[in-house]
C-alpha cells in the first residue's frame, strides 16, 4: 500500500561533479542508440561497396541487436560484481576498437563481425550508464531528473540516428557513420576516468554462467523470431526460435529460484513498483520505436521526404522528450510515480491519436505536433517508469536492475517494429486497390511492399494507389498504437505506487 506523505530522508544531494559525470553517461547512452539506428540509411552504399548477400545484409543489420539483447542481463551483474566505472571504461574502448574495424571493413564478414563486437560492447556500456546513475544520486526527486536526462539521451538517440545518418552519407563514404563514435567514445574515456566514481554491489564475486547461457538463449531467440516474422513472415523458423526461447526462459526462471544470488532476482516480478513500471516501459518505447518505424517510411516514400529531411520531420518528438527534464519532479510531487507514468502514456496516446488523425492532411504542422506530444508522453512515462526499476531494488543491484530495464528497451522497441509494423503491412495490403490493366509484375510489387513500388514500379497510377493504401496503414496502425498505449496508462494508474515525491524528500511505499 503507497501513502501520500512524503517522508523525510537524509539522502545526500549531488553536486558539480555529478551533474557533470551525468553528460558523460549520457553522452554514451545517446551514440549507442544512434548506432542502433544509423546503419539503416548506409545499407545502399555499404552493397555497392562490399556485394553482400541478401542473407549477409540481414545479419549486418541484426547481429548487433541479437549481441546487446542477449547480454545484457549477463553484463549489468558483472557490472555489480567487478565496479561499473571499469566495465563501462572498458566497453568504451572495445567500442572504440569495434567502430574502427566496422569502418574499415574489407568485406561483409568482417563487417558482421565487427558490428557483433559493437554488441557485446554495447552491452557492458547501456547497464553501467543507468546503474552509475542509481548509485551517484541517491536523493530520490535528484534521481528522477537525472534519469530525465538520461532517458533524453536514449530516445532522442534513435530519433537523431537517421538525421545523422543522412548527413554523413551525403557527405562521406558508408564508413564514416561507424567512424564518429570513435572521437565521442574518446571523449567519454578521458571524461569518464576523472568524472565517474566506482561503485559495485555486495554480492560474490562469481557470475552463474550456467544462468547466464539460459538468458541468452531465452532473450536471442525470442529478438531472432520477432526481426525473422518482420522480414519473412510467421513461418517455421520463426516459431521454433519462438520456441526455443521460451523453454530457455522458463528453464532460466526455475533456476533463479533455487540460486542464493539469482543472475535476475524473479521475485521482484511480484512487486507492482517494479513489474508494472517494467510494463509500462517496454510499452513506452514499443509505441515510440514502432511508431517512428513505419512514420519514418511515410516521410520518405509518401510525402517524398529526403532521409536528411525526414531526419529533421521527427525533431518534434525528440525536442518535447527533452522538455520532461524540466517536468519530472512537478509531476512527481504532484501525482507520484504511477500517475505521472499513466499520465505519460494517455499523453503519448493523444500524440498518436494526433498522428493518425492528420496523416492524410496537405501540410505538416498536425503531424509535427502530434510527434511532440508523444515525445512528452513517452519520455515522462519511460523517466519514470525506468526510475522505478532501478530504485525497487537495493542500490547494490543497481546493475542487475538497470540491465533489466534495458532489456525491457530493447525488446519493446523490437516488438513495436514487429507487432505495429506488421500491422502496418497486414492493413497496407487489405487497404490496397490498384486500376484495371496493370501489369502482373507491377501487381506484384504493389502488393509485397510499398518500397517495392516505389523504386521498381514505373507505373503512376500503381504507385499513387500504394502510397494512398500506406497513408491509410499509418493512420490506422497510428490509433491501434494509441488505443493499446491508453489501456497501458489505466493499467498503470491502477496498478504502480503513487507515493509523491520532492527533491529533499522520499516517500514510504509498503509491498
Amino acid at each position: 500500500m503507497a501513502t501520500d506523505t512524503p517522508q523525510p530522508t537524509s539522502a545526500a544531494r549531488a553536486g558539480r561533479r555529478e551533474w557533470a559525470a551525468l553528460g558523460v553517461l549520457v553522452l554514451v547512452v545517446t551514440l549507442l542508440a544512434i548506432d542502433g539506428t544509423v546503419l539503416y540509411l548506409a545499407v545502399p552504399s555499404l552493397t555497392e561497396d562490399l556485394g553482400p548477400t541478401a542473407t549477409q545484409i540481414l545479419w549486418i543489420g541484426d547481429v548487433y541487436a541479437f549481441v546487446l539483447a542477449g547480454l545484457l542481463i549477463t553484463m549489468g551483474n558483472l557490472a555489480d560484481r567487478i565496479g561499473r566505472k571499469r566495465l563501462l571504461l572498458t566497453g568504451t574502448v572495445g567500442f572504440g576498437v569495434a567502430s574502427t574495424l566496422a569502418a574499415f571493413a574489407p568485406n561483409a564478414e568482417t563487417l558482421i563481425a565487427a558490428r557483433a563486437l559493437l554488441g557485446l560492447a554495447g552491452a557492458t556500456l547501456m547497464p553501467s550508464t543507468l546503474s552509475i546513475v542509481r548509485s551517484m544520486f541517491t536523493d530520490p526527486g535528484e534521481r528522477a531528473r537525472a534519469i530525465a536526462v538520461w532517458s533524453v539521451g536514449a530516445t532522442a538517440g534513435g530519433a537523431l540516428g537517421p538525421l545523422v545518418g543522412g548527413f554523413l552519407l551525403g557527405h562521406f563514404w558508408w564508413g564514416s557513420v561507424f567512424l564518429i563514435n570513435i572521437p565521442v567514445m574518446v571523449v567519454a574515456l578521458v571524461a569518464g576516468w576523472f568524472l565517474l566514481p566506482e561503485s559495485k554491489g555486495d554480492a560474490p564475486a562469481r557470475v552463474d554462467w550456467t544462468s547466464s547461457a539460459l538468458s541468452i538463449l531465452a532473450i536471442v531467440p525470442l529478438v531472432f523470431a520477432i526481426k525473422h516474422s518482420i522480414s519473412h513472415g510467421v513461418d517455421s523458423v520463426a516459431l521454433g526460435a519462438l520456441a526455443l526461447g521460451l523453454i530457455a526462459g522458463y528453464v532460466f526462471v526455475r533456476r533463479q529460484l533455487t540460486l542464493d544470488v539469482p543472475l535476475l532476482d524473479v521475485s521482484l516480478f511480484r512487486v507492482p513498483a517494479f513489474a508494472g513500471a517494467l510494463g509500462a516501459n517496454v510499452l513506452a518505447i514499443f509505441g515510440f520505436l514502432g511508431l517512428l518505424f513505419f512514420f519514418s517510411q511515410y516521410l520518405q516514400m509518401v510525402r517524398g521526404y529526403s532521409p536528411l529531411r525526414a531526419g529533421i520531420a521527427e525533431m518534434p518528438a525528440m525536442v518535447s522528450s527533452m522538455v520532461v527534464v524540466l517536468l519530472i519532479g512537478w509531476f512527481l510531487a504532484r501525482f507520484g510515480a504511477g500517475r505521472s507514468i499513466g499520465i505519460g502514456l494517455m499523453t503519448a496516446a493523444l500524440g498518436l491519436a494526433v498522428v493518425a488523425a492528420t496523416g492524410a492532411a496537405d501540410t505538416y504542422w498536425g503531424l509535427g505536433v502530434g510527434l511532440a506530444v508523444v515525445g512528452l508522453g513517452v519520455g515522462i512515462a519511460m523517466t519514470l517508469s525506468t526510475d522505478a526499476v532501478v530504485g525497487a531494488v537495493p542500490a547494490q543491484r543497481a546493475g542487475a536492475a538497470s540491465a533489466v530495464a534495458e532489456t525491457g528497451y530493447e525488446l519493446g522497441g523490437a516488438l513495436g517494429i514487429a507487432i505495429l509494423g506488421s500491422l502496418n503491412g497486414l492493413i497496407y495490403r487489405h487497404s490496397l486497390t490498384l486500376p484495371d490493366g496493370v501489369a502482373p509484375a507491377d501487381r506484384e510489387a504493389a502488393e509485397h511492399s510499398l518500397a517495392e513500388t516505389v523504386y521498381a514500379v514505373t507505373d503512376t497510377r500503381v504507385v499513387s494507389a500504394a502510397q494512398d493504401a500506406f497513408e491509410t496503414a499509418m493512420q490506422d496502425t497510428a490509433w491501434i498504437a494509441a488505443a493499446i498505449l491508453v489501456v497501458a496508462a489505466v493499467v498503470a494508474w491502477k496498478v504502480i505506487p503513487s507515493p509523491k515525491v520532492v527533491s529533499g524528500e522520499s516517500s514510504h511505499v509498503e509491498h
